[in-house]
């Protein structure tokens, strides 16, 4: 069992703290430490609702946001590999609601309205947003490999114009932000012929201000343009973004085309099969960081709370007690961000840890500052110390889960393992691999050539020296770094001299790394020259092919 209790004291700490798992301390704590703060202050009211037992216990969610036609639910489709109930696809705006595509053994549609009263889902808080959007709100739920690790929530297409985000009849804006504070990714899907980001497009981009670290883009559909225009896509792709997403920080992109149809140009295909390994590899890394990712969402969770707690109770202290409330209400809305300056400076406070104060002006408006509770230290330290003492203790835990545990991995789907067989691996049968399944060795195919060469460096004793080799080598122009890594492959009985095959083999990996790809860290059994393999047969082999 993980714990942090002190053994002395009968087996709990001074507050009775004893949990078997990450999950139940986070939970814990939370309820204990950090809800009394929001509650007395009225966190819920102005940021996030109160967080439930479900937001704890849920799997990892991945969010997809984009234009309509971009690819969300076929993508969906691609990971899953089958088509999910209320799934609609076609080049018109087609997903009108949010469907949440989650793991159950009977195949079937949840309602939104049944959805958010259900306990075991992370949905309950969604209530507060009305019909209008529980209506466009349905859970799929279906018995898929992939969603046993993962649950994948689906987004209405986004259309532009200011008109779109009105005729709604809910906050889309609002309702991406709620999703964006939970799930552990968020991917942005663009069309490599629809790169222009729209007002609401533009508006839901902001709303994941401060997830940026969970924000990830997918340019889809990158097959139906040539290299040189997809070079001219990409990077009006990342200028568009730079103006939304305003970090220091690039952010990551990802290239392909995600269905299960031939790619319409294949010119780019390795990049486009590498790119898909990177985001299956980001994707499937979820359920392993998901205890992380909840503390991590707490750790923000707290400071904003005690941000919060601070700017509320500064707001009494500067109530007056009898006249000229209403006055001195606007007038401290109006001073909102020199308040910010004051506190940051009084307790010490980042400037990224703050609300946006244009926002926060906006519901200032409908609350009696006299109301307002004063500053209660107490709840401040108590929230201080799970930040500084009980975080750290639950780090230690995610680390001994870690390593008591299994790997867990998203399986299943697009992401089943192939590595077995010759499509598991994006350079099988080239690079260094060429030649693995043959019987001959793939360097005497070229060798005639290479020999040319190898006679021009005089040889002694049937071996060229590493002055004579090192000249023709730095021909390459590769890096003395890359021709020292090969020298070393090459040199197979390490006396510094290189025969025949050993200097053919040495050419072979300089053509393999000047084709672009990678060396091997130790010298593969294939490419081992047959005079000097430890297998006799292999020599018999080799002598006759060349006989």
């Amino acid at each position: 069992m993980f714990t942090w209790v002190n053994k002395e004291q009968g087996g709990k700490n001074k507050e009775g703290d004893m949990f078997q798992t990450v999950t139940e301390g986070l939970q814990s704590l939370y309820a204990k430490k950090l809800l009394p703060l929001e509650e007395t202050y009225l966190f819920h009211d102005f940021h996030s609702p109160a967080l439930e037992e479900a937001d704890f216990q849920n799997k990892p969610m991945v969010l997809l946001v984009g234009q309509y036609s971009t690819g969300k639910t076929t993508f969906i489709r691609y990971l899953l590999e089958q088509d999910f109930p209320g799934m609609r696809i076609g080049p018109e705006p087609t997903t009108d609601g949010f469907i949440a595509v989650m793991y159950n053994e009977n195949e079937g549609i949840v309602p939104g309205n049944a959805l958010v009263v259900d306990p075991k889902k992370p949905f309950r808080k969604l209530n507060a947003f009305g019909n209008a959007f529980l209506n466009r709100f349905i859970c799929s739920q279906m018995p898929n490999q992939v969603l046993q690790s993962i649950s994948i929530i689906d987004t209405p297409g986004i259309l532009s114009g200011e008109k779109q985000r009105i005729s709604r009849g809910y906050d889309f804006s609002e309702v991406l932000r709620w999703f964006g504070e939970r799930v552990d990714r968020i991917i942005l899907l663009f069309d490599a012929h629809k790169l222009d980001i729209s007002d609401e497009f533009s508006h839901a981009i902001k709303a994941f201000r401060g997830q940026d670290d969970k924000i990830r883009v997918v340019l889809n559909k990158a097959d139906q343009v040539d290299t040189q225009q997809l070079m001219r896509v990409y990077g009006a792709l990342m200028w568009s973004l730079g103006k939304v997403i305003n970090t220091p920080e690039v952010v990551r992109v990802y290239l392909g085309s995600f269905w299960g149809k031939p790619l319409q140009n294949a010119e780019n295909r390795r990049l486009f099969e590498a790119e898909t390994q990177d985001l299956f590899k980001d994707i499937q890394s979820l359920p392993r960081n998901a205890a992380l990712r909840k503390l991590n969402d707490l750790i923000k969770r707290a400071r904003l709370a005690k941000v919060h707690a601070y700017i509320i109770s500064y707001l009494k202290k500067e109530m007056p007690s009898l006249f000229g409330k209403e006055k001195k209400k606007e007038e401290l809305i109006a001073q909102l961000p020199e308040i910010y300056k004051i506190l940051q400076r009084e307790h010490h406070i980042s400037p990224g840890d703050f609300p946006n104060v244009i926002k926060m002006q906006e519901q200032l408006q409908h609350y009696d500052f006299s109301k307002f509770p004063s500053l209660k230290v107490k709840l401040i330290e108590s929230v201080d110390r799970m930040l500084s003492t009980k975080i750290s203790s639950l780090l230690n835990m995610i680390r001994e889960e870690e390593s008591k545990q299994p790997t867990q991995m998203v399986m299943g789907g697009a992401f089943e393992d192939s590595s077995d067989g010759p499509f598991g691996h994006l350079t099988y049968g080239e690079g260094i691999s060429a030649g693995a399944d043959t019987e001959d060795w793939i360097v005497s195919r070229d060798k005639h050539r290479y020999d040319e060469i190898f006679y021009t460096l005089m040889p002694i004793n049937g071996k060229v020296t590493g002055i004579n080799a090192k000249k023709e080598m730095m021909n390459s122009r590769l890096p003395n770094t890359v021709l020292g890594k090969i020298w070393k492959l090459a040199d197979c009985d390490k006396d510094g001299m290189l025969d025949d095959e050993e200097f053919a083999l040495a050419q072979h990996l300089i053509k393999i790394k000047l084709e672009g790809f990678e060396l091997p860290t130790e010298l593969p059994n294939h490419l081992v020259p047959p005079s000097h393999r430890k297998n006799p047969t292999a020599d018999i082999l080799y002598n006759h092919q060349e006989d």
